[in-house]
């Protein structure tokens, strides 16, 4: 048995989504989505539905695409949209950042699973800057994240507000969960939590988007062996201060291959 992850499955588009038919079943493990299964609530339904019976537990936080308000989803923006998609989760009994932490228990050692929501800031910045600056320096830099046109935070009035918000909440309940007993944590979190594992040489101005430096420390406090996310398009892993890092992003058709399926894509966790 084991805690595997994958993130950014983006399965709107059909070659990503026709992959999900053709991961074989997994009958001991759980499973983390990391995030950005899509942009819809149908695209992250489809993925449950068709990952769901291959698995012993799913385990899902939002992206940023899953919290863009769509044509086809008129009145359904920022914190409800969000809502949305957890009651969708919980219809198929899939965990959210909105249950308790459950406990996983593996051959090796057994690990506190907490799924969270943070968003971001634009504390990324490379000075200190207001939001509304940071985004200016931005797009002096040729870089616009699409959030900006279609990921509403209402009733919050910015999206940092909304991140504050939800630092505040996920800090208590971690604060509470690390309380209750000793068990190393595995934090999950579709945005990465420390500034330096932002790297898009290409577009470093993208960092913007990418996370808050409220998180920086969040490993440490409360004890966690193990951080997953995605976002970034970078998969890999790395060791820092006795915390495994693991980026586990699948991304965008071509930046894959789709021969080797989405199976050889699942980052073990832990075991």
């Amino acid at each position: 048995m084991a805690l595997l992850a994958i993130s950014d499955l983006h399965v709107g588009y059909a070659s990503n989504r026709a992959a999900l038919s053709l991961v074989p079943h997994h009958p001991a493990d759980w499973l983390i989505l990391a995030g950005d299964i899509g942009e819809t609530i149908e695209h992250l339904e489809l993925t449950l539905d068709a990952l769901g019976p291959k698995f012993a537990r799913l385990v899902w936080v939002p992206g940023n695409h899953e919290l863009w308000t769509r044509r086809s989803e008129p009145g359904l923006a920022g914190v409800a949209k969000y809502q949305a998609l957890v009651e969708a989760c919980r219809r198929r009994n899939v965990l959210t950042p909105e249950d308790p932490y459950p406990l996983y228990v593996g051959r090796d050692r057994a690990v506190r699973v907490a799924p969270l929501f943070v968003l971001y800031d634009y504390s990324f910045a490379p000075s200190p800057m207001s939001p509304t600056e940071a985004v200016a320096w931005a797009v002096d830099q040729g870089v616009l994240c699409s959030d900006e046109a279609v990921l509403w935070p209402d009733p919050y009035t910015t999206r940092a507000a909304w991140c504050a918000a939800r630092c505040e909440e996920t800090e208590r309940r971690l604060a509470e969960a690390r309380a209750l007993d000793a068990h190393p944590m595995v934090l999950i979190n579709h945005f990465p939590l420390r500034r330096e594992h932002v790297l898009v040489p290409q577009f470093p101005a993208f960092a913007l988007w990418c996370g808050t430096e409220r998180t920086r420390d969040w490993p440490a406090r409360f004890g966690a062996t193990e951080v997953v996310y995605g976002h970034l398009h970078m998969p890999g892993t790395k060791l820092e201060g006795g915390v495994r890092y693991h980026e586990v992003s699948l991304g965008y058709p071509g930046q894959w291959n789709a021969r080797q399926g989405i199976d050889q894509r699942l980052r073990i966790i832990t075991e």
